[in-house]
């Protein structure tokens, strides 16, 4: 046995790391408590290494005592000691692994840590640094340690972080393992409180393999779940852990757990919650899945995990194959990491699809409480076959609101010829089945999606396609490709057909309306696609939308004077009226006011009628006229 020098040896600081103990001695970060994390992290790591030499063979101290971790504090003398019974370290160990940054550029890391100093925790331990990560909130640290190894002695570190430490063997024989005693500066005061520890290490630390010893009792009891096969973990247990991760008390709608081993290693235990909490948008970067490293939390809510379309899973991912306490900035850039997020967005996709295909009743569930979100997948691209199999409208084809259809749906039930997939957009099923658009697509048997959300306009022009089928709106459809298709419902009993001057009257009066009419639109013309209604505002090929000018408008956004052509239907008894009013005299003030009320009537059907006074005003003085002829016509005297 080697003998003890128990002389106290006094050593500098490299001037890199005399440089980072000055940088964190003197910061104030939100985030001191990831000291807490570091540490702990060391202790397990060291009870792993002994474990390991104990799988190898090695004869080593203590052979009985249990592998574990303590954490004490008093408040009393400011103090924080945490202790583990690992494979602990000789003096030549304590100086290379305490003494100097680990084998890593320690010039890179300062200029990135000068440059991060606000968000300090992004970077620590990247470099091998997690330990002097305590001077955030020490005055002083004292390490008494004793390796694994019979014949090595005990030693004890102290610094004050101020550019040296001191260390000499000591006599006294130590347990095997470490013990880091803290003494805590007065402003970190918080760090030798039970409440304040207790939450700090669930925080971080909450599922590290070994047990955690706080204030004489265990407090790492969850277990870590994720990393267990999926048939060696009852339903209970994702059930307990759901509520534990969550805080929710109802079920989760969806487990979805993997154990992944190659190309590359990680765990993950997803949820999908059966209800949208975020009722109203408030709340919508609370998202993010927790990344574990080691079962470490590195990050809680970390968003590059996740599409933000699907914020609404809750859950853990955990790799072996990412270094500890990655930063933030190297996640981006990290090829293990960016495989794990294609992947588990591909998971969560694959789970939904087969729910869809298997019980459509759950999934109908699942998209009447979170389609608002997930129809943000429409920027995707690289999921968008995918996606476009899990989007759901409502339809012609269904009986209610209630019911859902898929674009796949829709396109097995196309007619012959048909290469275009029909939407109309409005604020509900009894809207949009008044509209005077849609008219024609009844008559031919038509089927047209329901779109009722502002966002599926978005989603409908950024998709375009669906397989070689072309999305177009009603309100912009070409009427020569609708007159290809048969009509299927019986027309109404038409008017008498026009003679050949009434057709000559009829031109005059649409040019009459243009007169009228003025610029608020391109061209007054005779509609060949409605049979119920008098009029209707047509799209010009490619302009906007109406329901798209509307959001506009309630966004605060110019639209500017869009105009559009009116299309007249000869055959409607309005029409007829107002024809024989004109022949009469053309220049009928009685004529003007109901081409007025027609226009803002149409103009109010798509949402787009920004001021309804003159509206009101036409119809004030239209049911004057009407009440009087009324009274005539009834022999009516007051």
């Amino acid at each position: 046995m080697s003998s003890v020098d128990t002389k106290t040896k006094k050593y500098k600081f490299k001037a890199e790391v005399k440089q980072l103990l000055d940088i964190l001695a003197h910061s104030l970060y939100t985030t001191r408590d990831i000291f807490l994390r570091e540490l702990i992290s060391n202790a397990s790591d060291a009870l792993d290494k002994l474990r390991f030499e104990s799988t190898k063979g090695t004869d080593f101290i203590d052979k009985k005592a249990p592998l574990e971790i303590k954490i004490n504090f008093d408040e009393k003398k400011n103090t924080l000691t945490i202790s583990d019974t690992g494979i602990g370290m000789n003096k030549e160990e304590i100086m290379k692994d305490i003494g100097t940054i680990a084998k890593s550029g320690s010039a890179e890391f300062l200029k990135q840590l000068t440059e991060s100093k606000n968000n300090v925790n992004n970077i620590i331990g990247k470099f091998g640094i997690g330990f002097y990560s305590v001077f955030m909130v020490a005055e002083k640290v004292i390490i008494k340690t004793r390796s694994f190894r019979k014949d090595d002695a005990s030693v004890e570190w102290s610094s004050n972080g101020l550019g040296t430490y001191q260390i000499k063997e000591i006599d006294e024989k130590l347990k095997r393992g470490t013990s880091i005693e803290i003494h805590l500066k007065d402003d970190a005061k918080e760090f030798a409180e039970k409440y304040r520890l207790e939450s700090v290490i669930k925080k971080h630390s909450n599922f590290i393999q070994f047990p955690i010893f706080f204030d004489k009792e265990k407090i790492n009891t969850m277990p870590a779940v994720w990393r267990e096969r999926k048939s060696n973990v009852k339903p209970k247990q994702y059930s307990e852990f759901y509520k534990y991760l969550t805080y929710d008390n109802e079920e989760p709608f969806g487990v979805i757990h993997n154990n992944v081993d190659a190309p590359i290693q990680y765990n993950s235990l997803l949820f999908i919650p059966k209800k949208n909490t975020d009722f109203f948008g408030f709340n919508r970067e609370n998202y993010g899945l927790d990344l574990y490293v080691k079962r470490v939390l590195i990050q809680h809510q970390n968003k590059e995990l996740l599409p933000e379309y699907l914020s609404f899973v809750k859950g853990v991912v955990e790799s072996e194959d990412l270094p500890l306490n990655i930063s933030r900035e190297t996640l981006q850039e990290n090829v293990v990491f960016n495989k794990i997020t294609n992947n588990v967005t591909g998971q969560i996709l694959n789970f939904l699809l087969k729910k869809a295909e298997n019980k459509p009743e759950e999934y109908a569930e699942f998209w009447n409480e979170h389609n608002r979100v997930f129809k943000m997948g429409y920027t995707d691209f690289t999921n968008q076959e995918k996606y476009l199999k899990l989007l759901r409208f409502n339809s012609s084809n269904d009986k209610d609101e209630k019911e859902l259809t898929s674009i796949e749906d829709y396109v097995s039930r196309l007619k012959d010829g048909q290469k275009e997939i029909y939407y109309v957009i409005g604020n509900s099923r009894n809207s949009i089945e008044v509209d005077p658009h849609l008219e024609i697509f009844k008559n031919k048997g038509l089927e047209v999606l329901y779109l009722y959300d502002p966002i599926d306009e978005f989603v409908i022009n950024s998709i375009r396609k669906y397989k070689d089928f072309e999305f177009k709106s009603v309100d912009s459809t070409d009427l020569k490709k609708l007159n290809d298709f048969k009509d299927v419902e019986k027309k109404k009993e038409k008017l008498e057909e026009l003679n050949k001057d009434d057709e000559k009257h009829f031109d005059s009066l649409l040019a009459r309306i243009k007169d009228i009419l003025g610029d608020k639109v391109t061209e007054v013309m005779e509609s060949k696609r409605l049979s119920s209604s008098p009029s209707l505002l047509v799209n010009p090929d490619d302009a906007m939308s109406a329901q798209m000018q509307k959001m506009l408008r309630l966004t605060n956004q110019e639209v500017g004077n869009l105009k559009k052509i009116f299309e007249i239907n000869k055959d409607h008894v309005l029409i007829r009226n107002l024809l024989k009013a004109f022949k009469v005299n053309s220049k009928d003030e009685y004529i003007t006011n109901v081409v007025e009320e027609m226009f803002e009537s149409a103009l109010l059907l798509e949402g787009n009628l920004v001021d309804p006074h003159q509206l009101v005003k036409n119809i004030n003085k239209l049911l004057v006229e009407s009440s009087e002829w009324y009274i005539k016509a009834k022999g009516i005297k007051g």
